[in-house]
Order: C-alpha cells, then structure tokens, then sequence
C-alpha cells in the first residue's frame, strides 16, 4: 500500500509538472473588433495578435507559449465593461486596449480589481494614467500633448485667421479639443466657434452651415474619421474650400474613404509614422507579404506586447504585479517603435506627435 501511494503521489507531481510545463499566459486584444471603428479595431488585433505569434515561434515568455484572446468593445463604454469582465473571467492577465479613452477608463477599473495589466496603444485621454492605478500603460502620447503640437502648429500657419473649434463630445474628442483650444488661447487666438456634436449621425450639413456662417478657414475637430469624413464631404457639399485638422483617431484610409477626395489638404496629429522606423522594417516587410499595411496603430499594438515580454523577463515573472513594476522602472524596451521607456504613471517618456497632410487617398508627414 505505501508503494502504492507513493507512485501515486510520484505520478500525481509528474503530471502537476507537465501541466505546469504546457502552461499558457493568456494575452488579450481589447477594442471595436465589430462596428462602425472596425477598420481601427483590425489595427489593434492585427499587432497584438502577430507580435504573439512571433513570441510564441521563439519559445514564448519564460518558456511559456502566449494564448491569444479577443474582447470585442464596439467602441462603447458598457459593452467594453462586458468585454473586460468576460477577459478576466477568461484568464486574461494582459490587455493590449482599448482603443477608445470612453472605453479604456472605465475599463481599467475592472482590470485593475482583477490584477490585470493593460496597456492601451491608442487612449490618449491624461486621465487614463493620471489616476495613480499600477495597472494602466500606454504605448502612444497624450492629448495634452497632442492639443500642444496641433494647437502651435494653427498659430504658426494659420495666424491672424479664423478657427472653429468641434467636438464630439466624448472624453477623447472633447479632451483634445479642449487641450487643443487651451493653446491656441494662450498663444492669443481666440476661436470663433466652439460646439459639441453627437457621433454617428449621418448629416451634419447644420453644423456646417453654423461654420461656414462663422467665415473659418480651419475647424479643428476632437473626435474619429467616421464623423470627420462626413464634416469634410459636407463642408464641401457647401462650396467651402475650409481646412478640417484633427488629430490621431482620424488616423486610418477609412477617412479618406468616406470624405473622398475632398479630403484633400486635411491635417492630423499622430505619431512619428512607425512604418518607417528602421526597428520596424523586418516586422513591417512581414505585415506587407500578408497584405496587411501596418498603418496607424498596428505598430503600436506590436510595442505594447514586446513590453510585455521583455518586463516579465526582467522581472523573472508573469505576475502582472511584479511586471508593471518593471516597466514603471525606467528601464528601457527595444520595440518596433523605437526605444522605449515609461514614467512613474505609465505614460511614455518622449513626444510622440508630428503633423501629417492628406493627400492621393493617404497621409505623409510633413
């Protein structure tokens, strides 16, 4: 019997081994996988998802393969709570989300009670890190930097013109309209129009009688391109030659798609483009051979999950916990972005924000 039993107990730590072997650290996508910001959803999953398979054809993390998971948000607030709380439920115990600063803050919550580390590569709303939470990153800027860039480059170019100033009224689009307003006043110019839309409608052709009557010759809009296409189509529906600027969730062809070639001269803030970044080349030749042009925030994806790996290899551990503290240390990541290092809040260390013209169904850096 007692032969037995420790046979037993030899067998049963055998396969308690193996088990422990053949384990998966679970990393999730989180964003609008499904809806109207779709074609931005892609982006993130498209990183996210072939940075994991890289990792896993090298051996994984810590000799763990990485099991990849998809949180559908739709871009919305409640649904983006469902989507984290089936995550977690799910095992997630990293997030590369959301894409929307609506969804992402809230969610956060729900991540953070639940020992989750979330790196967000698109949610630029400051209040995102500014909330001293341990688990919230992020691979891009923020507004407040953003409106800086946007707002110093209106007072440059466009001095002693006319500014409207949109929004959408969503803690993305207002907080960069509001940041972008904030340097525009302080470097003296005062806006002739300051409104708030509702996302998702289909005509918008009030509002732009409201801005052409104003005499603009640029409306700077703080929200996405499905909303910023319209109000350029619509704008020039109404003969009116006025410049749109926005900023970074105006980043994806789609715009262009659905403002046509009215488009044309539009400016946005975003990142340095990624695309060219010699850190990126071998990946971005990958991305290409699959017919997948890493535009917007597929690099950006890609960053935040080699972050993840190589803080959990310098923290010997995947305890969330014990990762975000190497990545709150300072230390430096090589990531397809360039080098990379982050503050004591989770923000990046260096500016991240550049201005681009639309133009042939595109956009270029100025």
């Amino acid at each position: 019997m007692k032969k037995l039993l420790l046979a037993s107990l030899a067998l049963g730590a055998g396969l308690a081994f193996a088990a422990q072997a053949q384990a998966q650290v679970k990393i999730a996508v989180a964003g609008p996988i499904t809806g109207e910001l779709a074609a931005v959803g892609a982006q993130l999953k498209n990183g996210t998802e072939a940075a994991i398979a890289d990792i896993n054809a090298s051996g994984g993390i810590l000799g763990q393969k990485v099991e990849f998971l998809v949180g559908d948000d739709g871009g919305k607030p409640e649904q983006g709570k469902a989507a984290a709380n089936k995550l977690i439920t799910d095992g997630a115990k990293f997030v590369v989300g959301h894409y929307n600063s609506g969804v992402s803050i809230p969610t956060s919550q729900d991540y953070e009670e639940a020992g989750v580390l979330q790196i967000s590569p698109a949610s630029t709303n400051p209040t995102f890190t500014e909330r001293k939470m341990w688990n919230t990153f992020r691979t891009c800027g923020r507004d407040d930097q953003q409106g800086a860039v946007a707002s110093a480059y209106i007072l440059k170019n466009f001095k002693g013109k006319k500014v409207a100033i949109v929004h959408d009224k969503t803690p993305y689009g207002k907080g960069l309209a509001d940041e972008t307003q904030k340097g525009l006043n302080k470097g003296g110019m005062k806006e002739v129009m300051y409104e708030g839309v509702n996302p998702k409608e289909k005509d918008y052709s009030a509002l732009v009688s409201k801005i052409k009557s104003t005499g603009a010759d640029l409306v700077y809009f703080g929200g996405l391109y499905p909303e910023a296409g319209l109000i350029v189509r619509q704008m020039r529906d109404q003969g009116m030659k006025t410049v749109l600027m926005g900023g970074d969730g105006m980043i994806d062809k789609e715009f262009w798609a659905i403002a046509g070639e009215g488009a044309t001269g539009t400016l946005t803030t975003f990142g340095p483009d990624p695309r060219k970044n010699p850190a990126a080349a071998k990946i971005v030749e990958q991305f290409k051979k699959k017919g997948v042009d890493p535009e917007g925030y597929v690099l950006y994806s890609y960053a935040a999950v080699q972050v993840i790996k190589q803080a959990a290899e310098a923290a010997k551990s995947l305890d969330p916990k014990k990762v975000a503290e190497k990545i709150h240390s300072g230390m430096k990541f090589e990531t397809v972005l360039g080098p990379l290092s982050f503050d004591k809040k989770g923000d990046i260390t260096k500016l991240d924000y550049v201005v681009y013209v639309w133009k042939n169904g595109g956009y270029e850096q100025m």
